[in-house]
């Protein structure tokens, strides 16, 4: 950010947004991806880029998991967040019984710690699902977080709206 302070003290966030839809298979946790740059709300602290801590390079957001992932800017208590929009059970998806959301820490195993938390089984109710979470962590710059979400459907089903944001406080 050329031309511009950026502050690093007090809370320092991350905030992702997809409106497109994400074909979720079934049966499998999957990382929500998000776009990256100008189409994302906010990211002052390069907390989510194209080019990531690891020297990893994202080539194309929609396909690649790793366009899912948070990097916290620093260590602390994060405070996570998420919006999670599903689509009606259609005739190709087929009707399902349950719906999973959960944050993960390294959910790819880069670091291969593995760790999931907030995890929630969620019941449909008629129509569409929308649902809002929110969970504290303690957050390090070396351990990449994600939302996932996974479905019991009979077939894909597509994740419409979906947003993922951390906010990061000072930890004594």
């Amino acid at each position: 950010m050329a031309g511009s302070t950026v502050l690093t003290n007090g809370v320092q966030v991350c905030s992702l947004k997809r409106d497109t839809p994400q074909l979720i298979q079934q049966n499998v946790y999957a990382v929500v991806r998000f776009p990256f740059g100008a189409a994302e709300p906010s990211d002052r602290l390069g907390m989510h880029q194209v080019i990531q801590p690891d020297g990893y390079v994202v080539t194309a957001w929609d396909v690649d998991d790793r366009s899912g992932l948070i990097w916290p800017s620093k260590c602390g208590w994060g405070h996570l967040y998420a919006v999670i929009q599903w689509e009606a059970p259609t005739e190709t998806s087929g009707q399902y019984t349950e719906l999973r959301d959960q944050y993960a820490r390294d959910p790819l195993g880069i670091n291969a710690v593995i760790d999931t938390t907030a995890t929630d089984h969620r019941a449909p109710t008629p129509g569409a699902q929308f649902f809002t979470k929110s969970h504290g962590i303690y957050v390090t710059p070396s351990t990449p977080l994600a939302l996932r979400v996974r479905h019991n459907a009979s077939g894909p089903l597509n994740l419409t709206l979906a947003e993922f944001k951390l906010a990061i406080h000072e930890a004594a």
